[in-house]
């Protein structure tokens, strides 16, 4: 069975980090393990402010003599080039942009191959599908794997219902927490590398259990009115409850206070965002107390 949809995720991008000390740097900096990148295997991570709190996420992978990180495209790719650029000093590393290189995700059948690039499986999640970076075309990549091009429609229709954040459309830069977001149960922090930026509060956030919020995947049911968007107030009983973050049709992510989640099943009161309620799905790989 060959892949069956192959989407081109033109809001990513490609950064280079190459150098002697490239792994060395990026240890230090970002939540994830980079010593488990390999050609074959690629991590999932976040950089963080020196406070804690969410600038940038990528997945990082191996090729030949550098990493290529699939990261955020336009002007969050700039920032993150700025940042990491900032914290370089007289580190044996080289920065850069794989100029006409693209993202690709890839799900349902078997991996998909390509004739330049890379290939491999999304940490996160087994049913996440792959990612592809690489500078053939999206068409070429689908027709090669005998496989549909999809839309990003396609993609968020896979990954909002599992509960996947996508960079700054579901986490809030300067603001937004690992926990919160799902990198400890996504494999997104590693607690026994050691420091990296942010750490200190990252780890007192886990070990106090000091998370109150949540992104969760839910279901909207609209009676009449407008559907309401990304960014829209979640109401419990009149009282803020969260914010809705991406959203596909009647699936939606949404970033809601674990305290109103409970009161809502204990009370057996509706979260509501405009027109529409909301229905709370907790996947099988998030562990939460309500």
């Amino acid at each position: 069975m060959s892949v069956s949809t192959i989407v081109p995720l033109e809001h990513r991008a490609v950064m280079t980090v190459g150098g002697a000390d490239r792994e060395e740097f990026l240890q230090g900096l970002v939540s994830a393990d980079v010593t488990h990148v390999s050609p074959e295997q690629a991590v999932w991570g976040a950089l963080l402010t020196p406070q804690g709190k969410f600038q940038h996420d990528f997945f990082a992978v191996a090729q030949d003599d550098r990493y290529l990180l699939d990261c955020e495209a336009g002007d969050r790719l700039m920032d993150f080039g700025r940042t990491l650029h900032k914290y370089k000093l007289r580190s044996a590393v080289d920065l850069g942009i794989a100029q006409g290189w693209r993202v690709l995700a890839a799900f349902e059948g078997e991996q998909p191959s390509v004739a330049e690039g890379v290939v491999f499986a999304d940490p996160r999640l087994p049913g996440a599908g792959w990612r592809i970076l690489t500078p053939l075309t999206a068409d070429a990549v689908a027709e090669a794997n005998g496989a549909n091009l999809g839309t990003r429609a396609d993609y968020d229709a896979m990954r909002i219902p599992a509960g996947l954040p996508d960079g700054a459309r579901d986490m809030q830069p300067g603001k937004a927490i690992l926990l919160e977001n799902g990198f400890d149960e996504l494999h997104g922090v590693d607690w026994r590398k050691g420091c990296f930026m942010g750490q200190e509060l990252t780890a007192r956030t886990k070990y106090r259990g000091l998370v109150k919020k949540r992104l969760f995947p839910v279901r909207l049911r609209v009676d009449g009115g407008a559907a309401p968007e990304p960014g829209a107030q979640v109401l419990l009983d009149g009282q803020d409850a969260g914010e809705l973050k991406s959203i596909i049709g009647s699936d939606a992510l949404a970033l809601l206070r674990l305290a109103k989640v409970g009161d809502a099943r204990s009370r057996n009161l509706p979260l509501t965002a405009g027109a529409a309620t909301l229905e709370v799905d907790i996947p099988d790989w998030m562990s939460v107390d309500l």
